[in-house]
């Protein structure tokens, strides 16, 4: 138990890193967020391009949207697995969440709030389209540092124009009680980058590579950034996507947000050839991101410790 407690993530500084600018902290930066997933495929990012009354405002909003009656929230309905309204299941019954696709664009995030308030509600709108459309940036700046790091520059429009965003947002109820209870299964993200903003109540844990849980102890400054199956694939297993979980105890609820860089449906993703060689075989084939979340969701698939490499491996 003692390692555990000394055991933390990286924390990364992106203060004044714009996108456009130019950065001199640019080189160090980037080569901490390469060192950070290369090793544990996530960190904790503090990144003040999201003022302060928007992050809380967004708390504030996920509350206002969790606390609608069950029959309102199971409006919110999509033809892609875990993009809808999620909520009442069995095996982790503190946990609901709800999908925004394409969070950033101000009418996609209104068709759904005038399902949920049908007279309307526009600083929920507003705050959930500005929340993700200022955190896209970290995004894109994070995934220009990967791909500059992977010397794989020549990929670089192809990659950032390859994805859209989902906001996820999600609850878990507190258990009311001291001891620890699952609040979402031992999992990888599917998806190319995610970016997590919470609440200050602990639960989200992230596996080692070497079989240790780090406890992520939430700041309100900062996010939590990891890696998805998509990206290490893309990156030819160079970077490492990690399992990680919820376990929640005592009475509050954990309430966090989860902006995720999705492939396009039809986009394959492809290994480029520059990152395959002798020392790195290539370790999956080409696929297309839908087509394997449709394995993924299968009773086989969710049984799957390595979906991905049954799915496509070499």
């Amino acid at each position: 138990m003692g390692s555990e407690t000394t055991l933390k993530l990286p924390v990364i500084d992106f203060t004044n890193i714009r996108l456009e600018a130019n950065n001199p902290n640019w080189e160090a930066v980037k080569s901490q967020v390469h060192a950070a997933l290369v090793e544990y495929g996530c960190f904790e990012a503090i990144f003040d391009k999201v003022p302060l009354d928007l992050r809380k405002a967004m708390l504030a909003a996920q509350e206002e949207l969790f606390d609608l009656p069950l029959q309102t929230k199971m409006l919110n309905v999509s033809k892609k697995p875990y993009h809808g309204y999620v909520g009442q299941y069995p095996m982790v019954p503190l946990y609901e969440s709800m999908g925004i696709d394409d969070a950033n664009v101000c009418e996609k995030v209104e068709s759904l709030t005038n399902i949920m308030w049908p007279d309307g509600n526009p600083s929920f709108t507003k705050t959930i389209q500005s929340f993700s459309e200022q955190l896209s940036e970290l995004d894109q700046i994070i995934r220009k540092m990967i791909v500059e790091s992977l010397g794989v520059e020549k990929y670089m429009e192809e990659h950032m124009n390859s994805t859209n965003y989902l906001l996820r947002v999600m609850k878990y109820k507190g258990p009311q009680t001291s001891d620890t209870k699952l609040g979402l299964s031992t999992h990888t993200d599917k998806n190319i980058v995610t970016i997590l903003y919470q609440n200050q109540v602990e639960g989200l844990e992230v596996l080692t590579k070497d079989g240790q849980w780090i406890s992520y102890e939430p700041s309100p400054n900062s996010f939590v950034v990891m890696i998805g199956d998509s990206l290490h694939a893309w990156a030819n297993g160079r970077l490492h996507s990690p399992f990680h979980r919820v376990m929640m105890s005592g009475n509050d609820a954990r309430y966090s947000a989860g902006l995720f860089s999705v492939p396009k449906s039809g986009y394959i993703i492809k290994a480029p050839e520059e990152l395959v060689d002798e020392e790195h075989p290539l370790l999956f084939k080409p696929f297309d991101h839908v087509e394997f979340l449709k394995y993924y969701y299968t009773e086989k698939g969710q049984r799957d410790q390595s979906a991905l490499r049954t799915y496509c491996g070499v």
